[in-house]
């Protein structure tokens, strides 16, 4: 497959699975899945691994089927293969590392957009049943918080 073209549709997978991760979310973890997600809702968490850690899996288990059918890239699935792992990537590190603390590493940020991410993820653990969240995506950040989190670094005089 042309570069150009892998890397358009890993783009577009990795684009397409935030509207994804947000409909599975509101819809699905909210919903009948909400025996697996509920254990993510519990703060703290009693345990290193959670039964919400199970979409990881199942996600990466899918990204794993279209690599390795894939042809080591001759077949465009490869790179949807690609896109969700990146995508799963970026939600492990920004999701479980950054805003619920499990990588001990990153713990604060004065990074507008990043506060913002934080801000909204909080609104949507507020409420600790299945029904009433607000805030289902990962990357997408609704504009109120954006305008919070800026309002917050101007007092600290903190742009970033």
């Amino acid at each position: 497959m042309h570069p150009v073209l892998a890397l358009a549709v890993t783009l577009a997978t990795f684009a397409f699975m935030e509207f994804w991760a947000w409909f599975m979310h509101k819809y699905v973890q909210h919903g009948a899945l909400w025996i697996l997600h509920r254990s993510h809702h519990v703060r703290p968490s009693p345990r290193p691994f959670e039964h919400n850690d199970w979409f990881f899996v199942i996600y990466g288990a899918i990204s794993a089927v279209l690599f390795s059918t894939g042809n080591g890239g001759q077949r465009w699935w490869f790179w949807v293969g690609v896109g969700i792992a990146a995508y799963g990537t970026v939600y492990f590190f920004v999701h479980d590392g950054l805003i619920h603390g499990r990588l001990p590493f990153w713990k604060k940020t004065d990074n507008v957009y990043l506060r913002a991410l934080n801000m909204a993820h909080k609104m949507h653990h507020k409420t600790q049943g299945r029904d009433h969240s607000e805030e289902f995506g990962l990357l997408w950040v609704s504009p109120k918080y954006l305008r919070l989190a800026r309002q917050q670094a101007a007092k600290k005089g903190n742009l970033t």
